[in-house]
């Protein structure tokens, strides 16, 4: 029986993340996800990201950390998350300070301790707020880190859902048979989604797209 290669994929339980995990676990990659705590107001994530895991049977690891210098709406629940604008310019104040990059350094150390070749995670440059780390060029930048920085620097960096409109993203999911009713994408911690923030906003704008309501 032949071994299934490994992946480490970064989980936050949205539907993006969400979708890449059931991409690849249909593509027969033996996956091992990532759930960071990093002081975000949204921590209902990490109880979605850990539940929809263990329902798949994916090991996973919490890795808790501290940005006490903030940087974001995310790490400072003083700040009052604003609303989706589609006219908005630059990049919004839910960007948290390099997280991606921070998320993707410690996969890759993950990777090379467990002999994994591929990290994975569900970056999107159509649909999405215009976080510079989760553009194309970023993903080809890190995997230049990679090849630079490592002794194993044959590890791949993917983002299979990069260039895939939030459409297509809850298309495939549905094929996938993603549990879309457990993904958390709200940018605020409630008992339901706020409906107004550029996470919830998007996500509607695909469900609208494809003539169907969010579950």
């Amino acid at each position: 029986m032949l071994k299934k290669p490994k992946a480490i994929i970064l989980f936050s339980g949205g539907l993006d993340s969400a979708t890449t995990l059931y991409y690849v676990l249909s593509k027969g990659y033996d996956c091992h996800a990532l759930i960071f705590d990093y002081g975000q107001r949204h921590n209902k994530e990490i109880r979605s990201a850990v539940a929809m895991a263990k329902s798949v049977k994916v090991p996973y690891q919490i890795i808790k950390i501290k940005l006490p210098w903030k940087g974001s709406v995310l790490l400072d629940k003083k700040i009052k998350v604003p609303k989706y604008k589609k006219s908005r310019k630059g990049i919004p104040p839910t960007y948290v300070p390099a997280r991606n990059t921070i998320f993707l350094s410690f996969a890759t150390s993950y990777a090379e301790a467990v002999g994994a070749q591929t990290i994975l995670y569900g970056a999107n440059a159509i649909d999405y707020s215009g976080y510079p780390d989760c553009r194309p060029a970023f993903v080809k930048a890190f995997q230049n880190v990679i090849k630079a920085g490592t002794k194993n620097n044959k590890i791949k960096v993917r983002a299979p859902l990069i260039k895939l409109t939030k459409a297509q993203i809850i298309k495939l999911a549905m094929e996938l048979k993603v549990p879309l009713d457990k993904t958390w994408s709200c940018y605020e911690g409630g008992k339901k989604p706020c409906g107004v923030c550029d996470s919830c906003r998007l996500r509607e704008k695909g469900y609208s797209a494809l003539n169907l309501s969010d579950l």
